[in-house]
């Protein structure tokens, strides 16, 4: 962590001008992560025609694959899954994925449950069908 404000060295890279994550105090606030692989173009659970357009999309690959990347940030930020207070979660298809998403959700979060906001988008800056925003505490 440089400062207040990290990169991960084992996150995907982000699609913009901001950080994974930036301490503020006992907080840490993620950046929104998605399911992209560091390294890789390829989406986990994302099928894309020649023109980049989602053919087929599998939210369950997607979201496992989001709570793997928030929990690489958080462990190398020195904070950890357990001390998440608040998530945010944007989904493109609430009809069609909100009860697979809230299923997935409960296996990660039956020990701790954070504050929770989920809310519909009509898409986001890469072809996901879901991304989280994370606030969590951090010691020190």
């Amino acid at each position: 962590m440089d400062g207040n404000i990290l990169y991960s060295s084992e996150a995907p890279t982000p699609v913009g001008l901001y950080p994974h994550a930036r301490r503020a105090g006992n907080f840490l606030f993620l950046s929104g992560i998605g399911p992209r692989s560091k390294d890789s173009k390829d989406i986990p659970g994302v099928s894309l025609d020649s023109k980049g357009n989602i053919t087929a999309y599998d939210i369950e690959v997607q979201c496992r694959s989001v709570f793997r990347n928030i929990k690489i940030i958080l462990d190398e930020a020195g904070s950890g899954w357990n001390k998440i207070i608040d998530v945010t979660v944007f989904l493109t298809n609430m009809k069609d994925d909100f009860q697979k998403f809230n299923r997935i959700y409960a296996e990660y979060f039956k020990d701790n449950q954070p504050c929770r906001t989920t809310v519909e988008v009509r898409s986001l800056p890469t072809p996901i069908a879901v991304e989280l925003k994370v606030i969590a505490t951090i010691d020190g």
